[in-house]
C-alpha cells in the first residue's frame, strides 16, 4: 500500500508461507568452519526500496535517479529493456548478497500506474542491471540450484565470476560453471568405448601336436632285460661255436 504496488502471486505466497529466508552452510579447512553458501531472501520488513530516497541528509545530496541517462541503450532484440533508478521503475532488494551486489523485485513501468508484471534483476558493485528470471519462483531455484556459492549471480553476467569464486564452483557445482565447455566440447565427454570390439572373441586355429602313446612303466624294464637276454644268447653261442 505504501509503495501503491500488488506482489507478484508467487511472491506473496511465499511469504505467506515464511517471512523471509536465510540458509547459511560452511567448509572445513584444517578443522577450521569457514562460512561460504549463502542463501537469502529478505523479510517483508527488509523489502526496501532503492533509489527512492538519498543516501546522505543534505537536501541537495546525490541520488540513484541521478545515474539515470536518457541515451541509455533500450531493451531490443533478445535483451530486455533495463530498469531505471527513477520514477520509471520500482526497485525492491531481495537479496545484499553479502556486499557483491543487490537482487531486485523489478516494477519496470510504474508509470501512470504501477504494472504488475515483475523481473528479478541482478544490480552489480558498478550498478549495472543483468537480467535473471521474469518470476520469483525460477529464481528461488536458481538460488537452490547454485548453493548459495560466493557471487553466483554474475555467472550470468557478460564478465562471469571471479576465478576465486569458480574454485569454489569447480568444487561443488562443476556442471553449472563449464556450461560453455560442455556444449562446445560434447564429443570429447562421450564415451567411445566399443563393448562389442572390447570383449570380442579372438578365433585361434589350435595347433594340433603328436602325442606319442604312453608307455607303462614296465615296459622298459621288460625291453632292457630282453635286450639284455638276447646278448647273452648271442655270447653263449659264439663261445660254443
Amino acid at each position: 500500500q505504501k509503495n501503491s504496488c500488488v506482489l507478484p502471486e508467487d511472491l506473496k505466497n511465499f511469504y505467506l508461507m515464511t517471512d523471509g529466508f536465510e540458509m547459511t552452510w560452511s567448509v572445513k579447512t584444517d578443522d577450521t568452519p569457514m562460512p561460504l553458501g549463502s542463501m537469502v531472501i529478505n523479510s517483508i520488513s527488509k523489502l526496501c526500496r532503492l533509489g527512492g530516497s538519498s543516501m546522505y541528509t543534505l537536501p541537495s545530496a546525490p541520488t540513484l535517479a541521478d545515474l539515470e541517462d536518457d541515451t541509455d541503450e533500450e531493451g531490443n532484440g533478445d535483451k530486455p529493456e533495463k530498469p531505471h533508478f527513477d520514477s520509471r521503475s520500482l526497485i525492491f532488494e531481495l537479496d545484499p548478497c553479502n556486499g557483491n551486489g543487490k537482487v531486485c523485485l523489478v516494477y519496470k513501468h510504474a508509470e501512470p500506474v504501477v504494472s504488475p508484471d515483475t523481473e528479478i534483476w541482478f544490480l552489480d558493485r558498478a550498478l549495472y542491471w543483468h537480467f535473471l528470471t521474469k518470476t520469483f519462483t525460477a529464481y528461488y531455484r536458481l538460488l537452490i540450484t547454485h548453493l548459495g556459492l560466493p557471487q553466483w549471480q554474475y555467472a550470468f553476467t557478460s564478465y562471469g565470476v571471479s576465478p576465486q569464486a569458480k574454485q569454489w564452483f569447480n568444487m561443488y557445482k562443476p556442471i553449472t560453471i563449464n556450461t560453455a565447455l560442455l556444449s562446445e566440447e560434447a564429443d570429447s565427454f562421450v564415451n567411445k568405448l566399443d563393448p562389442n570390439k572390447v570383449f570380442k572373441s579372438k578365433n585361434k586355429t589350435p595347433v594340433l601336436k603328436k602325442k606319442q602313446p604312453p608307455q607303462p612303466p614296465g615296459s622298459q624294464k621288460s625291453h632292457t632285460s630282453m635286450t639284455s637276454a638276447k646278448t647273452s644268447s648271442l655270447a653263449g653261442n659264439s663261445s660254443r661255436k
